[in-house]
């Protein structure tokens, strides 16, 4: 959607990978993207965590088709996921959908509250992500 909230990627995001990355880290680092009208893809490539530089580079892509599958593919893991910490920044990966309502507020008129309604989620595990991984998730015909 159009609207930027504080908790967008809580509620909205399609993540091969989620944490405290810093791809300012290094000159080698980049996030670049790709679209040739079939398939769009992200690629995370040599990119750092914030403060934890000695862990060593990830590489991850995520690749959306426009026949709706999506696959999240995983070149560089040095570590184990799940040893990646969540103090500065959630550590997820999977894909998550929300919309949001603007309610009146009764205590204040002319104003409006914002509510999240988050409709679907699909949470990976991350133990499961190692290098040269890949997860691909396809659409129900529906």
């Amino acid at each position: 959607g159009d609207v930027i909230h504080r908790m967008l990627t809580a509620t909205q995001y399609i993540a091969p990978l989620m944490a405290n990355f810093n791809p300012s880290y290094s000159r080698n680092s980049t996030v670049q993207y790709l679209d040739n009208g079939t398939v769009f893809v992200v690629q995370w490539d040599k990119v750092y965590l914030q403060g934890k530089e000695d862990m060593g580079s990830f590489t991850f892509q995520a690749a959306l088709h426009s026949s709706g599958r999506i696959v999240f593919g995983y070149k560089e893991i040095p570590v184990p996921v799940l040893q990646i910490s969540a103090s500065q920044h959630p550590v997820k990966a999977g894909l998550s959908d929300a919309f949001m309502v603007l309610n009146p507020s009764p205590d204040v008129p002319e104003s409006r509250r914002r509510t999240i309604y988050e409709y679907h989620r699909v949470e990976l595990d991350t133990s499961r992500i190692t290098s040269l991984s890949a997860v691909e998730f396809t659409p129900l015909p529906s």
